[in-house]
C-alpha cells in the first residue's frame, strides 16, 4: 500500500508538473508583444481600405491622407519609431487580412459586435451614424422623410459600399427597397449622381461631405434614432496584450485632447470637398 501510494504520489506531482508547464507555454503564447514584434520588424504595417475623409488616396501619386493614415503615420514613427507602410485591401477583407497577419492593425473601422467576435479595438477616435443622402429634385425620394418606412418601399434603389458597417445597417432595417453594394466610395457616389439609386447610405460624416460639395442638389436624410451609432477605431488582434491596447489607447487620447484629431478632420473635410469641385 505504502509503495501503491508512493508511485500515486510521483503520477500526481508529473502532472502537476505538465499542468503548470503547459499553462505557462499557453500564457506566453498569448502574452505576444505586439508593439516589441513590430519594433524587431522595424514597420509598422497598416492597412487600408478607403474612405474619405477618414481615409483617402491620391489617384495621382497614391499618396495617403485623412485622419486615420495621419495618426497610424504619427503611431508608428513618434510611439514606435519604426517605418509605417500601408497595405491597401477592402472593405470585405480588412477584417481576415488583420486575422491572418497580413497587417498589424487595420484603419478606420466600425466597431461592432460582429467584429469584436474576430478581432479588437482601439478606444474611439471618431463618432459614427449612418445616414442616406440623396437628390432633392428626384420625384421618387419623398419632400419630407421623417422615417426610415418613408423610404423602405418598393422600386427605390438604396446604394452602399460592400462590406461596410453602413451595409450590414442598412440591411437589417430595409425589407423592400433595393440595395445596390458596390465596392467603394466613388462608385457609390456616381450611382447616386448618375441616377442609377435613388439614396446612398453612408457614415454621417461621409454624406456631410457630399452635401457640402454639392448643395444645389445633395440633401441628407438623419434617422432618429440614430441608426448604427457607434465609435470609428483601430483595429488590432485578438491576441493583442493589454498594455500594447494601452500603449495606443494613451496616444488616441492625446491626440483627442490636444485638439489634434479635430484639426485633422478638419482638414480631411476641406481636402475632400475640394476633390470633387
Amino acid at each position: 500500500m505504502i509503495r501503491i501510494s508512493k508511485m500515486l504520489g510521483r503520477a500526481l506531482l508529473s502532472a502537476a508538473t505538465l499542468s503548470v508547464l503547459a499553462a505557462s507555454s499557453t500564457a506566453h503564447a498569448q502574452g505576444t508583444d505586439t508593439w516589441q514584434d513590430v519594433r524587431k520588424a522595424g514597420v509598422l504595417r497598416c492597412g487600408i481600405a478607403t474612405s474619405p475623409p477618414y481615409t483617402m488616396k491620391d489617384p495621382k501619386t497614391s499618396a495617403y491622407s485623412g485622419v486615420f493614415p495621419d495618426l497610424c503615420r504619427q503611431f508608428g514613427e513618434q510611439v514606435l519609431k519604426v517605418k509605417v507602410e500601408y497595405v491597401d485591401t477592402t472593405w470585405d477583407n480588412i477584417v481576415a487580412g488583420l486575422q491572418s497577419q497580413k497587417w498589424d492593425i487595420s484603419l478606420s473601422l466600425n466597431d461592432t459586435p460582429e467584429r469584436r467576435k474576430a478581432i479588437s479595438f482601439s478606444e474611439p477616435v471618431v463618432d459614427y451614424s449612418v445616414t442616406f443622402a440623396y437628390n432633392k429634385n428626384n420625384p421618387k425620394v419623398p419632400k419630407t422623410i421623417n422615417s426610415i418606412a418613408d423610404i423602405d418601399k418598393p422600386g427605390t434603389t438604396v446604394t452602399v459600399m460592400s462590406g461596410t458597417a453602413q451595409d450590414k445597417a442598412i440591411s437589417a432595417v430595409l425589407k423592400q427597397a433595393t440595395i445596390m453594394r458596390l465596392p467603394g466610395f466613388d462608385e457609390t457616389r456616381l450611382a447616386l449622381m448618375s441616377k442609377r439609386a435613388d439614396l446612398l447610405a453612408d457614415d454621417n460624416m461621409t454624406n456631410l461631405l457630399l452635401t457640402g460639395a454639392h448643395p444645389d442638389w445633395a440633401a441628407v436624410f438623419k434617422p432618429n434614432p440614430l441608426l448604427a451609432q457607434q465609435g470609428i477605431a483601430f483595429g488590432i488582434r485578438k491576441d493583442t496584450p493589454a498594455a500594447d491596447v494601452a500603449v495606443l489607447n494613451q496616444f488616441i487620447e492625446k491626440q483627442k485632447q490636444s485638439g489634434s484629431v479635430s484639426r485633422m478632420v478638419d482638414a480631411s473635410v476641406k481636402e475632400t470637398v475640394a476633390s470633387t469641385k
